[in-house]
């Protein structure tokens, strides 16, 4: 039975992590570790953010649906990964509903009024992250799986552990986080797999 795996990564064109996404992409198509993976991109490039008034609260909780759907969340840290903000300008809470608030495309328009009407409200403890918040969009898909309480599962870009790369949001995970590449026998870069298979349970 193949397992549901939400993939979080920084996806930059020149400087992110998208060679360990389409690795894991490829592994998990193998018929001995099934593994149906929805990752940030594709959920970037899904319905919700064809509406041209799509907000990152919009997709932040979108992402909250996608991350309860799975049963674990994979989080590839890349030397970036700790600096990246994307999705953390939200200004409602601080400056209240009449705010102003950049849509997801940034649409030649700029910014629009704060959608979101009336009282916000702490979440409880059972409930979803809430997504108006200043967390970037990783940090707040972090949070959400920490707080659904999937499997965590953390891996560098990287042939080393690489603590100094940890987003403060993780640095109580430190120990679990794995180095994803090794060399072959004959020297080449692959993907080790065998955190990931323990941590799905398949070993």
């Amino acid at each position: 039975m193949g397992k549901r795996v939400y993939i979080s990564a920084d996806y930059s064109e020149n400087d992110g992590d998208r060679a360990v996404v389409d690795e894991l992409h490829k592994w998990g198509e193998d018929s001995a570790h099934k593994v149906d993976y929805i990752d940030t991109a594709q959920v970037v490039s899904g319905s919700v953010t064809r509406d041209p008034d799509c907000r990152a609260c919009d997709l932040k909780a979108e992402f909250n649906s996608q991350i309860n759907a799975s049963s674990a969340a994979l989080f590839i840290v890349g030397d970036k990964t700790a600096h990246r903000n994307a999705g953390s300008t939200c200004r409602r809470n601080a400056e209240g509903e009449l705010c102003p608030c950049t849509p997801y495309k940034q649409n030649a328009g700029g910014t629009s009024l704060c959608k979101v009407h009336g009282t916000t409200y702490t979440p409880g403890p059972e409930e979803d992250v809430g997504t108006i918040n200043t967390y970037s969009y990783l940090e707040h898909e972090f949070r959400q799986a920490v707080k659904k309480r999937k499997t965590i599962i953390i891996v560098y870009n990287s042939f080393y552990r690489q603590y100094g790369w940890l987003p403060s949001y993780m640095r109580d995970y430190d120990e679990m986080a794995r180095p994803f590449w090794k060399k072959d026998a004959l020297g080449r870069k692959v993907g080790d797999y065998q955190y990931i298979k323990q941590a799905l349970g398949y070993e």
